[in-house]
């Protein structure tokens, strides 16, 4: 596995390559261009917002500021399970002609995901300057769990993305799977609004840990859950290792499934 590690260092140059074209190819064809990048999950908030306070009469005061952390940090995990999915598959053409490490594609993918949520963060930064939250310390811990958040995603992502290769129909039924974590996670409604007999949904949903602790760190100024986190960012670097071990020994059927 050293030795496939290797093979996709070698190879940064073309990571790099597919990380931008990634963030040039979303939003190409676009009058706005990457601007799209900041108003793209604007325009989710406005939805929601609206959707849950103006129609439903719901939320608190601090409503507005809760569900921007929890949409934008959402829009970061959907986006990347999307993406690495049908990263090998929309390089099919590239790995037909050329011996490359197959798992630098949900790499890229989860990379440029990635840069596109930091650009979120501006969002998130510019609606903390207006409700006047003053950071503590605890904002200290926010590069911690974007690690975490990123190593957990590349985990997935690398399962999905060869998993798609040979099972086509996975990628039909991750539009519902998505569906079904977005309203079992704390996104739109919080937490503690939930019947007590579904809060196990939220005690064994990773996305729910994960959103929660972008929210302690930023909004509710306290130490997130460290066993919910260490437990998602151990399990999910076991499962890359795994996936790099077995990149490593079948890429050969992914070539054949191509």
């Amino acid at each position: 596995m050293k030795n496939y590690i290797n093979e996709i260092t070698k190879r940064k140059d073309l990571l790099l390559y597919l990380v931008k074209s990634g963030l040039k190819a979303e939003h190409r064809n676009s009058y706005l261009g990457y601007f799209w990048w900041l108003l793209d999950p604007l325009l989710s908030i406005a939805v929601y917002y609206f959707l849950v306070v103006i129609i439903l009469d719901r939320g608190g005061p601090d409503y507005a500021l809760f569900l921007i952390i929890g949409l934008i940090v959402w829009r970061w995990i959907s986006s990347t399970i999307n993406a690495s999915a049908k990263s090998i598959l929309r390089y099919s053409s590239i790995i037909n002609q050329v011996a490359l490490p197959k798992f630098i594609f949900p790499l890229s993918f989860t990379i440029t995901q990635l840069v596109n949520f930091l650009f979120g963060l501006i969002v998130v930064a510019l609606a903390l300057i207006l409700y006047a939250e003053v950071p503590t310390w605890h904002i200290l811990l926010l590069p911690l769990i974007i690690i975490i958040t990123y190593t957990f995603l590349l985990a997935v992502g690398s399962v999905l993305g060869f998993v798609t290769v040979f099972i086509r129909d996975i990628d039909n039924l991750l539009t519902h799977v998505i569906r079904i974590f977005f309203y079992a996670s704390p996104i739109i409604w919080e937490g503690g609004r939930l019947p007590p007999e579904y809060g196990w949904a939220v005690a064994i949903n990773p996305i729910a840990h994960l959103v929660t602790s972008f929210r302690d760190v930023l909004m509710y100024h306290q130490l997130p859950n460290f066993v919910s986190l260490g437990i998602i960012f151990v399990a999910s670097i076991i499962t890359i290792i795994f996936m790099l071990n077995y990149f490593k020994n079948n890429e050969h059927k992914i070539i054949k499934a191509l």
